[in-house]
């Protein structure tokens, strides 16, 4: 009885092994990700975004960059679900992924470094949406750019570009090439990614 126990233990997880490898691969196959291309493969602005993964929201302000930051925004940044599914189980993210950086301005500041007060004490805290880039991995698509595209679909308020044109890559992709530590991203900033 005990034998046969544990034949059946062996051959369930042999099985098991046996069907783990190609999930990943079939997940990528059933298109995985929330990129949408239109007819002049301009990627349409993603819908839903503030329903995906949130894994981080960095801050640049003016303040700490002697008034000149690049993005002097909180940057609340999203990864679609299926896509960070895989990243998960694999610490890889699967072609279609698709990434969303929305800017947030920060409430005006009481205090020469723009931080202000509140009830929790002196910081930086968010005010309104001001823009909004997308990286999307595609290593077909994207080959030139080592694998991911990046879009800006505006640095304004709301409402956004409905779609936009990959960047050259020599403005957002060089950057993240020159110092993005894991496959692009800047996974050193997320915690959630390590």
């Amino acid at each position: 009885m005990i034998s046969t126990y544990k034949t059946v233990i062996g051959t369930a997880a042999l099985c098991a092994g046996l069907f783990a490898a190609p999930l990943a691969v079939a997940e990528e196959a059933l298109g995985i990700g929330a990129a949408v291309f239109d007819a002049k493969g301009d990627l349409v602005r993603p819908e839903g975004f503030r329903q995906w993964v949130f894994i981080g929201a960095p801050l640049t302000p003016n303040a700490l960059n002697k008034g000149g930051a690049a993005f002097p925004e909180f940057h609340y940044v999203y990864v679609n679900p299926d896509a960070f599914a895989v990243y998960q189980r694999t610490g890889t993210f699967p072609d279609g992924t698709v990434v969303a950086k929305e800017l947030v301005l920060l409430k005006p500041g009481e205090h020469p470094d723009g931080s202000s007060n509140a009830p929790s004490g002196r910081g930086y805290f968010a005010d309104k949406y001001n823009g909004m880039d997308v990286m999307v991995k595609d290593s077909k698509r994207f080959s030139e750019t080592s694998g991911w595209g990046f879009f800006n679909f505006g640095h304004h308020v709301p409402p956004y570009s409905e779609t936009s044109t990959a960047a050259p890559a020599a403005s957002c992709a060089a950057c993240h090439q020159a110092n993005a530590q894991k496959d692009m991203l800047f996974t050193q900033f997320y915690p959630i990614l390590q």
